[in-house]
């Protein structure tokens, strides 16, 4: 009996390959109609025999491409028209409501890398190959429906044969939007800093650019998403030059290598690292450090001294690839190994055109590397590391943004700006929640003005009006600033969300727990505006979207200085040795470690709280260690004391220590309290008892691993609660982390730990919209 049905599907449908995919499968089933994209996603008619029809609709999202994610397929009865044939139409635009899913950016696939290999392939060398499979998406996308007019590639007409391919349902090029050539597509162009003009053209651009790589010189290459610098990595002298031109003190680097093998030799490929390396997204893994010789220890102390972990990563595009392979008309081997980081000074936001590359990095590189494809969305490297068996995203970048995020409650259309540090913005409507990619710290105008371009790039594209503004409460954040001149703008509410509160509703929405459901979250942190007006980030929190209750904190202790503190954790240090009622002896590091004055200033501070903050944070805590350890007393990136002392407690993430440090846990008026100055007792006592400061950086790991047990479960005794989550950037701890987990679920709680979006500040903006909406729902 012949059947014609219209079939909606929507999701992540173009961009991967979806049309074809659905061409072939009506055509192997004699089925007639048509495929086609609108901007809401994809639209199919079909007709033909009712039991074929049926197998079609079983087979669509279970046999879908694999860069695809099927949402919903939706399908209506229509008059059968009497098709003679089923074919691929052209694009449409609705005026719906619904909008198409926009895929991120892929590492280059397998066979697009064959051609590149190939010498007998029209593509061979060619730096800008894709297909429908891999390569850019988001970072090239200006409007949908997702077709080639809507992306910066519009500007490169194709050529008859690219074409030919690309009106061919059966060639894997059909309708691929960034797909090109070397005669029709874009070019590589290099330029000395000091040449004038550009000097080479294509495959010798890249040979001149290897050179000056070879010769120990920076190169700023554009890439994907935006300019990155790059070096030789297994020139230590070249690393350094690299780290004192772009002002990185000792912050770690990213290491590209050139495969698999060259990434052993740096860290282990087990538990899951060498596959999330290969994985379509890509992303930066942070390893465990294990040289395999004199020169990788070379390297891994260059590009990231003190760290216990390397971040490493693959190519993931052709011209990365070229960059670590044999250049044909170059007689050198070729590079193994090349630190790329962002193609920035620190703390600005990325390079994405020629022209701000070349006035912006210019003191920073000795040649350009630059390609004539536009680059309409800035996109940083994702990194991720491997928390018990699973990945963690630390940066939510590139290879997943802007992948919107299931809400567990209908939101109204909303914008939410989130921190200050490690910021994202997040558009929601309905039950999606798009989060950008990361934007960086936002303590500049520069980086305000790439927040405020990326809200209104990522609103354009899913066509979310804002009817809502949502920011952090702390009354300091240039990003609160922004989001109430934006909602005075535009006639909008503003909506300010505790700090904590946003953490521990990210990690509910991804996890898309209930509104209704009651969740013990523990957030630690560095820093975070508290309802009082003092500084938070050792908390208890107990409740959901709309509300949440404070049932317990890290007792509080005066931070002298403020920021001040927060950059020398000697003060910490300091400040924590007087509140636990310990003396300033000469023998302890921190001590020794400040001039006269300073001990005069920050004593005066202390005693008299003028000038002094009162902090939970238990991100302080974990500084104050390490000063006490005499591990870290000034820092030169954020986290930096606690990462070396996370180091320093072992490889084994929650492997136990011999002993643990005390950290108690009291009812003080109903409150939980956990009271840190059992654990400076015992790290001056670890430090005049010449205990090895390893032994003791995993003591007090421990410590605080079996405070936040028995908090939980006190908590989970007075109210009944059963699901637990970890969140905040302090759970960025892989030992800690599992550590809690693991005897957390040892109890039978339910345990939730951060896999969507990164527990620090940039999964903030997710929070906060969740809890726009659920005052909405009220």
């Amino acid at each position: 009996m012949t059947q014609r049905l219209s079939v909606r599907v929507t999701g992540v449908v173009q961009g991967v390959g979806f049309r074809p995919y659905v061409y072939g499968l009506a055509r192997s089933l004699r089925l007639r109609g048509h495929v086609g994209n609108d901007d809401r996603g994809v639209f199919v008619a079909v007709e033909g025999d009712d039991a074929d029809i049926a197998e079609f609709l079983r087979r669509l999202p279970l046999e879908a491409p694999p860069l695809s994610a099927v949402e919903a397929v939706v399908a209506t009865e229509e008059t059968p028209q009497g098709d003679v044939s089923f074919v691929v139409v052209a694009s449409e635009e609705t005026a719906g409501a619904d909008v198409a899913l926009i895929p991120p950016d892929t590492a280059v696939c397998d066979d697009c890398l064959r051609e590149v290999r190939d010498p007998a392939d029209r593509r061979y060398r060619y730096p800008f190959t894709a297909c429908t499979y891999c390569g850019p998406r988001y970072t090239i996308v200006t409007g949908l429906p997702y077709d080639r007019p809507f992306t910066t590639m519009a500007a490169f007409p194709l050529c008859a044969t690219c074409q030919a391919e690309y009106d061919d349902p059966g060639d894997r090029r059909f309708h691929a939007q960034p797909t090109a050539c070397p005669a029709c597509g874009p070019r590589l162009a290099f330029r000395g800093r000091d040449e004038p003009a550009v000097s080479a053209y294509d495959d010798d651009a890249l040979a001149a650019a290897l050179d000056v790589l070879r010769r120990g010189g920076i190169v700023a290459v554009k890439g994907i998403g935006g300019y990155h610098l790059a070096c030789d990595a297994y020139q230590p002298a070249a690393v350094a030059e690299l780290r004192r031109r772009k002002q990185r003190g000792d912050k770690p680097f990213a290491v590209m290598v050139a495969d698999l093998d060259v990434a052993a030799g740096l860290a282990p490929m087990s538990d899951g690292v060498g596959e999330a390396l290969a994985s379509r997204e890509a992303p930066i893994v942070l390893a465990q450090r294990t040289p395999a010789g004199p020169a990788e220890a070379r390297l891994l102390g260059a590009a990231a001294p003190g760290a216990a972990t390397i971040g490493l990563l693959l190519p993931y595009s052709p011209l990365h690839h070229l960059l670590l392979s044999r250049h044909p008309d170059v007689d050198h081997d070729p590079l193994r190994a090349i630190v790329l980081t962002s193609g920035n000074l620190s703390d600005e936001p990325l390079c994405i055109e020629e022209a701000e590359a070349d006035e912006r990095l210019a003191d920073l590189v000795d040649a350009f590397l630059h390609h004539d494809r536009p680059i309409h969305v800035s996109c940083d490297d994702s990194v991720v590391r491997l928390v018990g068996d699973g990945l963690q995203p630390v940066r939510r970048s590139r290879g997943y943004a802007p992948l919107p995020v299931r809400l567990p409650l209908d939101a109204l259309p909303s914008l939410a700006v989130g921190g200050e540090l490690k910021a994202a913005v997040c558009v929601a409507s309905g039950r999606r929640a798009w989060l950008s990619q990361h934007v960086g710290d936002v303590g500049n105008l520069e980086t305000l003005t790439m927040l405020a371009r990326t809200q209104g790039t990522l609103a354009s594209l899913v066509r979310v009006q804002p009817e809502v503004v949502v920011a952090d409460a702390h009354p300091a954040y240039l990003s609160r600033s922004w989001a109430a001149r934006y909602a005075d703008e535009h006639d909008v509410p503003l909506v300010l969300v505790q700090h904590h509160h946003a953490h521990l509703a990210s990690l509910l929405a991804e996890h898309e727990v209930a509104p209704d459901e009651p969740v013990l979250a523990v957030v630690l942190d560095g820093t975070g505006y508290g309802d009082d007006g003092t500084i938070w980030g050792g908390e208890l929190l107990l409740g959901s979207y709309r509300s949440v209750q404070r049932v317990g904190h890290l007792r509080p202790v005066p931070l002298p200085g403020g920021d001040a503190a927060i950059r020398r954790p000697a003060r910490t240090a300091l400040a924590h040795l007087h509140a636990a009622g310990l003396p300033w002896d000469p023998d302890l590091p921190p001590v020794a470690a400040a001039e006269p004055g300073e001990l005069a200033a920050v004593g005066s501070m202390v005693r008299s709280g003028f000038g002094c903050t009162p902090t939970t944070s238990m991100g302080r805590l974990f500084d104050a260690v390490a000063s006490l350890l005499g591990v870290r007393h000034d820092v030169q990136y954020e986290g930096q004391a606690a990462m070396e002392l996370e180091a320093l407690a072992g490889a084994l993430a929650g492997a136990p220590a011999d002993h643990s440090w005390d950290l108690p846990v009291r009812d003080v008026d109903g409150v939980l309290e956990l009271d840190p100055g059992p654990v400076v007792v015992a790290a001056t006592a670890a430090v005049r008892g010449g205990v090895p400061v390893p032994a003791a950086a995993a003591a007090f790991h421990e410590g605080v691993a079996r405070a936040v047990v028995t908090a939980a479960l006190a908590v989970r005794a007075a109210h009944g609660i059963s699901t637990v989550g970890l969140t905040g950037g302090v759970f960025q701890n892989a030992r800690l982390t599992t550590a809690c987990r693991g005897r957390l679920e040892a109890y039978g709680m339910r345990v939730l730990v951060h896999a969507t979006v990164p527990p620090n500040d940039g999964g903030l903006a997710l929070g906060q919209v969740a809890v726009a909406a659920a005052g909405r729902n009220v």
